[in-house]
């Protein structure tokens, strides 16, 4: 008796479909070229991926503390720190290596603050290095801050999986923490309401009282066990996920850019083939008497304009499935459905009667046929032109957001997982 095969667990379905989709991107030299950054950044991810490699990054204003932390972390101090603002000028990792069943590797990646004055460039790397990061620390030494309360905003709308630390907690008199954890949740975004606060002190100081009165403060041992076991546990039972999740949201951001690079790129050749198509469609309105031909073969137009559309952008459609998606286009606008089909019913049966009336009216009745058929031709150029523009912006649409790419599955994932859906929306 043959056994059916095991069913794929769900990081080995994200990892067969972002392999499967990324072969079939169907790139042009052109695409590369132009879109090389982006596509270099993706197939690192991808690779992190296979590698079952995963980075954990610290987000931040400037002087929060964010290297201390990863120092703390590491328990040794791998991350430069100093009194001074802005002592991380660029992108820094190291290697963490707690034994984590699914991964083979985590990396704590240290960013430059948010808001280092005169230093837009560092803000975009570390927002550049916390998007492509599988989980992001967004680490505070006090209140939420506006520009705090913004990018943390900014990075839940992203989908951005995160855990919201609070340094420098010893700083605050026992008394007033509970304050303080309680005024940081009314401050946040409302997609982070939910979000856990974790409270630790990354590099303690205490004040140690000298000889002659003299006071001065002595580095203490970090206290930041609530932290490190909330990442460790978190890690464990769902790091491999949070990992697969980032690389389908990678291949989600380069699935729309690449799209939105095919639309401006083939703007005007898209606009010169439905031209010629509306100019075909009405030269067939026009010289055709017959009312049925007519509405067949602007169907028949209509579906090989859609099908050529697909083929300029790249994408894959078949005369079944163009013909389908011109139906919802023709439900979606007026003059595609049923304001076309009855003004051309009633031009084409106004036409067709007076040319059988011909004979009788001694060929003045078709006189006024000609017209009726210029009406015809200019509804059909109108109409072509309509479902070119309309069809374009749907293909865009639907390459995004297609079940078989990297948006589909996040989707279903969304569907099917609670726990996927809060990180999706909220954050872990």
């Amino acid at each position: 008796m043959s056994r059916s095969p095991a069913i794929p667990d769900t990081i080995t379905r994200c990892e067969q479909l972002l392999d499967r989709w990324r072969a079939r991107l169907g790139m042009t030299a052109r695409e590369q070229s132009v879109l090389a950054p982006e596509l270099a950044a993706l197939d690192r991810q991808l690779q992190r991926l296979a590698w079952r490699h995963l980075h954990v990054a610290v987000f931040g204003r400037v002087g929060v503390g964010k290297s201390s932390l990863l120092n703390a972390l590491l328990g040794q101090p791998r991350f430069a720190t100093d009194l001074a603002h802005g002592c991380t000028r660029l992108q820094q990792h190291e290697p963490w290596n707690p034994l984590i069943d699914g991964l083979a590797r985590v990396d704590l990646i240290d960013t430059p603050g948010i808001d280092e004055v005169a230093a837009p460039a560092r803000q975009r790397l570390a927002a550049r290095v916390a998007l492509g990061a599988d989980l992001v620390l967004f680490v505070l030494d006090g209140d939420l801050t506006q520009p705090e309360a913004d990018a943390l905003e900014q990075m839940l709308r992203l989908g951005k999986p995160l855990l919201l630390v609070v340094n420098r907690i010893d700083c605050w008199p026992a008394a007033e923490r509970d304050s303080l954890l309680a005024s940081i949740r009314r401050r946040l975004p409302e997609l982070g309401r939910d979000l856990e606060l974790v409270a630790v002190s990354a590099a303690p100081r205490l004040a140690k009282l000298l000889a002659g009165g003299r006071v001065r403060s002595e580095p203490a041992p970090a206290a930041i066990e609530p932290l490190r076991e909330r990442l460790l546990a978190l890690l464990a039972g769902h790091g491999s996920l949070l990992l697969a999740l980032n690389s389908l949201r990678a291949g989600d951001r380069f699935n729309q850019r690449l799209q939105d690079w095919r639309l401006r790129h083939h703007r005007r050749e898209a606009q010169s083939l439905i031209g010629r198509f509306a100019a075909l469609k009405a030269t067939g309105v026009a010289a055709n008497p017959l009312l049925l031909l007519d509405l067949a073969g602007s169907m028949a137009v209509d579906t090989a304009l859609i099908v050529q559309l697909c083929r300029l952008y790249g994408l894959t459609v078949n005369g079944a499935q163009a013909r389908r998606l011109l139906g919802r286009l023709s439900g979606h606008g007026a003059l595609l459905g049923g304001a076309q089909l009855g003004i051309q019913l009633l031009l084409g049966s106004l036409r067709q009667v007076l040319v059988l009336a011909a004979p009788l009216s001694g060929g003045l009745s078709l006189a006024p046929a000609a017209p009726v058929a210029l009406a015809q031709a200019a509804l059909a150029v109108h109409t072509t032109r309509r479902t070119g523009q309309l069809a374009a912006a749907e293909l865009q649409q639907g390459a995004r957001r297609g079940p078989g790419g990297p948006g589909g599955m996040l989707r279903r994932l969304a569907a099917q997982d609670p726990q996927v859906r809060q990180w999706l929306l909220h954050g872990p």
